[in-house]
């Protein structure tokens, strides 16, 4: 039986995931873990401690106390958030791959890492980006992701070790609030359309992005660690595609089921983070490879969402 770690189980995506990894391998089998040791409420059902991602004398410690034989590596600072602190956030991002990459070598573990489509940039095309195309990102975020990638493929090839990574689009979720990347404005939208109808976009109105529902994120995810290493050709990351939209699309969308909801623009510095952004994704290597389709359109996670958003009391 397999014995996982998540490290930054408390994040958007590290919510999800956790709950699914519970479903699948059961409790018992799920370390959750986060640097903020308040987040432990969060986490009733399995085992939490509080970890520094980057201490990789303590992964290499619970790999060996727990029998640890997976790492979901999700502890990382975002686009928007990392532009504030840009040597903090590349000396976290590094530093906790590398240990987990370390960790995985010595002791022949499983890893999956999340990557990021911050990974493109100006020179990317940006209608139906394809696998391997031009990377020059324009924030830290997407330089560490670039950079983490590489490393990835290196132990892969270099140390035969088995780490799988996807480039996810904006992730959309309610289980979990924005945690500060250019994309969460598609997060926080419902929350305020809910809240009291109206909404100010930091991003103009005829901005696209890709974008996918934590569902499919999170099926995604599973299905490429449990395809067969043989299918597994690419050890950068994968391109997924799910939704293309833009702030007008996706208010048009909420419209149909809040009628009188608002939106206003006012552009700000993720503005021009999001310009260097592909606006669609091919991910033919990821259909040829391990078989990626998405379920979920933009009206389907409309309604998803608003269902589902809870308000803080």
């Amino acid at each position: 039986m397999e014995k996982i770690l998540i490290t930054g189980a408390a994040g958007q995506l590290g919510l999800e995931l956790t709950n699914a990894l519970i479903t699948k391998y059961g409790a018992k089998n799920i370390l959750a873990s986060d640097i903020n040791s308040k987040s432990a409420e969060k986490f009733q059902s399995v085992k939490f401690i509080s970890l520094d991602a980057t201490d990789s004398d303590k992964i290499k410690e619970l790999v060996v106390s727990e029998g640890i034989t997976q790492i979901y590596h999700l502890a990382a600072i975002l686009s928007a958030k990392g532009e504030d602190n840009p040597l903090f956030t590349w000396d976290l991002n590094m530093k906790s791959l590398l240990g987990v990459l370390e960790a995985a070598r010595e002791y022949k573990l499983k890893v999956f890492w999340p990557s990021s489509i911050a990974v493109f940039g100006k020179d990317t095309p940006r209608e139906n980006t394809p696998q391997n195309p031009g990377m020059v990102p324009t924030t830290v975020y997407g330089i560490s992701k670039q950079a983490g990638e590489q490393w990835c493929n290196y132990y892969a090839t270099k140390f035969n070790v088995d780490v799988r990574s996807i480039r996810y689009p904006g992730l959309i979720s309610y289980s979990a609030e924005p945690g500060g990347g250019t994309t969460d404005y598609a997060v926080d939208i419902f929350y305020k359309a809910k809240e009291n109808k109206k909404y100010t976009c930091f991003l103009s109105e005829d901005t696209r992005l890709p974008m996918m529902y934590m569902p499919d994120a999170v099926r995604a995810t599973l299905n490429l660690m449990e395809a067969p290493g043989t299918a597994i050709k690419t050890r950068t990351s994968y391109n997924i595609s799910g939704i293309s939209f833009t702030p007008r699309e996706l208010s048009e969308a909420i419209k149909e089921h809040i009628a009188d909801f608002k939106i206003s623009y006012q552009p700000d510095f993720r503005q021009d983070i999001a310009d260097t952004w592909p606006k669609s994704i091919n991910d033919e290597v990821a259909q040829k490879e391990w078989g990626w389709t998405p379920e979920y359109n933009l009206q389907q996670m409309t309604a998803d969402m608003l269902k589902n958003v809870k308000l803080k009391s």
